[in-house]
Parts: C-alpha cells; structure tokens; sequence
C-alpha cells in the first residue's frame, strides 16, 4: 500500500475555504479516481509543535493506493482537471509526498 500525501503549508494570509475542499474537491477526486483509491483522509492542522504557534500544514490530504503505478494510471487522466480545481479552494500550492505505508 503506497499514501500520496498532498500537504497545504500554512501561510500567513492564505485562502483555504474548508467547505469547497471538504464538500467538492475531495468528493471530485475520489470519483475521477475511482477504484483505485482504496481509501482517502483529510486533516485540519490545529498547532505547531508548541503552544501557540500555528501548524506547519494548514490541511493534509492522504490517498491511498496498492501502488505507485496504480495511482499514476489512475491520475494521469484526470490529471489537470484535479490541478485546475486547486485554484477554487486556495491560493497554495501543496507539498506531495509518495510513501510506503509500514502499519495500517
């Protein structure tokens, strides 16, 4: 099992509507991914590694796949439109990280 984690870096300022990512683009990557997304996670980041500082990632989705080449048969068709929809729910561009999953 392989995670693509899509990591949104906090920013001072930045545009992140919660809503349109939770009730629209999650639901629209899912659905152009099909069945080879196992599984999909999303978090809201609440603080840093202290009291009162701000968390490294504002969000942080996860989407899960039997493998690196499972995911990218599933993806590159839907590539741009999944990209395109970025824009619709903030002005950052996200970190990706692949990783293999040790326990789960």
């Amino acid at each position: 099992m392989i995670k693509a984690s899509l990591m949104y870096p906090y920013t001072e300022g930045a545009r992140f509507d919660f809503e349109y990512y939770t009730d629209k683009h999650l639901p629209f990557v899912k659905a152009s991914l099909g069945p080879a997304l196992k599984g999909l996670t999303a978090e809201k980041g609440l603080v840093g590694g202290t009291p009162d500082t701000p968390p490294p990632f504002i969000v942080c989705g996860h989407l899960y796949f039997e493998s690196v080449e499972a995911m990218q048969e599933a993806y590159a068709p839907h590539a741009a439109a999944i990209r395109a929809d970025i824009r619709n729910f903030t002005n950052l561009e996200p970190v990706m990280m692949i990783s293999d999953v040790l326990i789960g």
